[in-house]
């Protein structure tokens, strides 16, 4: 299988997505948009990952690229590529589906608790896994359902955590793929999002939860060989 990543910041990259396709023996190439690389044929791969990043997805004067990304995107959705779409990824794929992103009321940062919904406990992407996980979060912004779309997983910060849209377009609003490497990098590249907040944890919590990273790993795993094989 070839993967093809979509990759919006330097300092963050497929991560443990990365490991997975390693592991899979699975070719993994990039898009780095903020090098101005070109968009591939879309011919040229299987799967689509596209990655989170700090900025908003209307930010079109400020990211011009983003408007021929999401031309791209809807192109592999129509093609029946299997895409997987995180944080700012999800929020892409909703507003190509036709949802609409928006400014949460809370900003989710750390880590937290979802809860599958009862159509996401009967999906195969969540086969077997608990009704409630602990997941790492970093995010400003939420998305609405697109019309079509299954909602999977919630929690009382965020409505719409995950979404299925056929069998080939996956959207997680929460972060299966950071390492702790990962997380490092968004606590020295985003410490100026660490305010006070009914949702924010600190740098301190924050750390505090890495030895969660291997469940988290685990499950990241088990979703995607799930969801390449259906």
């Amino acid at each position: 299988m070839k993967i093809h990543c979509l990759a919006h910041v330097p300092f963050e990259d497929a991560a443990n997505i990365g490991l997975w396709a390693q592991d899979r023996k699975y070719i993994l190439n990039y898009t780095h948009f903020f090098r101005n690389e070109t968009l591939p044929d879309i011919d040229s791969f299987d799967m689509l990952a596209i990655m989170g990043g700090l900025m908003n997805i209307y930010e079109h004067d400020a990211y011009p690229w983003l408007v021929e990304e999401k031309v791209f995107i809807k192109k592999a959705i129509d093609a029946g590529k299997k895409i997987v779409g995180i944080c700012l990824g999800a929020q892409l794929l909703a507003d190509c589906l036709g949802g609409k992103v928006t400014q949460n009321p809370h900003k989710e940062i750390g880590w937290h608790s979802i809860t599958l919904t009862e159509t996401g406990q009967k999906s195969p992407v969540f086969s077997g896994m608990p009704r409630q996980m602990d997941v790492f979060q970093w995010h400003g912004d939420t998305f609405s359902l697109p019309q079509g779309a299954v909602h999977l997983a919630t929690n009382r910060t965020c409505a719409n955590q995950a979404f299925l849209y056929g069998n080939h377009v996956l959207g997680l609003q929460f972060h299966l793929e950071y390492s702790q490497e990962s997380i490092e990098k968004m606590l020295t590249y985003c410490a100026d999002e660490l305010v006070d907040g009914p949702f924010i944890n600190s740098p301190e919590a924050i750390r505090n939860g890495f030895d969660k990273i291997q469940q988290t790993t685990e499950r990241l795993y088990r979703i995607l060989d799930s969801f390449v094989s259906f």
